[in-house]
């Protein structure tokens, strides 16, 4: 089915918000092809990987994609890529919005006015019209006040499902080598510091050498036993995508063995470290400390991205202390909040808690399952305290 199938002709995929203060202009949204989503929200500021079409068709095959644009005179200022999930026995369908409605300036003066109306217009769309449950994902903030989910729940939105680890570690990227090293917390600094006399090379690799990591990965994969939740299915989709959407690759090398290696998203206002892996000599060479400090340096020098976001734990404590450390007292780290929901049909609302509720059922025994078994590593990270405006 075509992904402009959803709307009628009436409204030929345009829908007009309620006005937003008395000097905001009206935004409107219209539905676009999935090629035509990935080029557009390429030059956003809050573009990431699981928005883009070519990641999430292969990621959730099974849903019904719908790329929205929104648009004030004739500019387009935002999108969300929504993914329809019919309900068991047609009780519904959930609208799902992960880390969007993304703005294309972050940085506008009127970004909240924006938001606000783009959120109004899939209320209007999606919950109203089509008798949807809404589900919204917003991203972590860098601010210590997540304003976009604030926001959400002002507007109606209910708490929903959230994350047993939200916390998410995020470099400042526009600092100097000399008050980034400063940033690093002494510990952090003191591990760089010995790798740069291991002898280590670091490379920012061409996308023809993806193999290379993936033969890297599925080695490390195998040796440490964690459980692999990632969408590592998506890489090759990801790799074929056009600048500045496609990840970078960086390597380290030690006496010419391949040590360490990264996945980078590098687009939009936020670069994110997609997947990484290491060998068995990475550890005592400190090859991780190495290739993060010069990948650092580079997304500084080489994209517009402000800040490197560098995920979460899983619950390992190790990986607590390694990216906090590398945070230091420049970066921030805040949670990802809580999925929030929206009905204004009760059948609608009531049937997609159940199914989001079915749902963290089979994550939670996934988990016990993991815990259960003797040869995968086991999180040993205690759960974040949720941060109080996030309740």
């Amino acid at each position: 089915m075509s992904v402009l199938a959803g709307l009628d002709s009436k409204a030929e995929g345009i829908i007009a918000p309620r006005q937003v203060g008395p000097d905001a202009a009206p935004v409107r949204m219209r539905l676009v092809s999935g090629d035509d989503w990935d080029r557009i929200v390429s030059g956003f500021d809050a573009v990431c990987q699981e928005q883009l079409h070519a990641f999430a068709v292969l990621r959730w095959p099974n849903v019904r994609h719908e790329p929205v644009v929104f648009e004030r005179d004739g500019r387009i200022v935002g999108g969300t890529l929504m993914m329809l999930q019919p309900l068991p026995l047609r009780t519904g369908v959930i609208a799902v919005s992960k880390w969007a409605p993304m703005l294309a300036d972050v940085h506008a003066a009127d970004a909240a006015v924006i938001h606000a109306q783009m959120v109004d217009l899939l209320v209007a769309d999606y919950a109203e019209r089509r008798g949807m449950m809404l589900s919204i994902l917003p991203w972590a903030s860098i601010d210590p006040v997540n304003q976009e989910y604030v926001a959400l729940r002002a507007r109606g939105f209910h708490r929903g499902s959230t994350l047993l680890f939200p916390n998410r570690y995020i470099v400042r990227l526009r600092l100097s080598d000399q008050d980034q090293r400063s940033s690093f917390q002494q510990t952090w600094r003191r591990q760089l510091n010995k790798s740069e006399k291991s002898g280590l090379v670091f490379e920012h690799a061409p996308s023809e050498r993806i193999d290379d990591f993936k033969a890297l990965y599925a080695a490390m994969t195998e040796r440490k036993q964690f459980p692999d939740h990632s969408a590592f299915e998506t890489l090759d989709g990801l790799m074929a995508l056009e600048e500045p959407l496609r990840p970078e690759q960086f390597y380290v090398y030690h006496e010419g063995e391949l040590v360490a290696g990264a996945v980078i998203f590098k687009a939009g206002d936020r670069a994110v470290y997609l997947y990484g892996a290491t060998s068995d000599s990475a550890l005592p060479l400190r090859a991780g400390y190495f290739m993060h400090w010069h990948i650092i340096r580079w997304l500084r020098d080489h994209t517009r991205a402000n800040w490197y976001d560098l995920g979460g734990t899983d619950g390992f404590l190790g990986l607590h202390q390694f990216k906090k450390g590398m945070v230091g007292d420049a970066g921030v780290i805040r949670p990802v909040p809580p999925v929030v929901n929206y009905a204004s049909n009760p059948v609608a609302y009531w049937s997609g808690m159940a199914a989001f509720g079915a749902r963290d059922l089979v994550q939670h025994v996934r988990r016990r399952l993991d815990a259960m078994s003797g040869s995968k590593s086991k999180p040993d990270q205690p759960p974040h305290e949720t941060e109080e405006y996030l309740k």
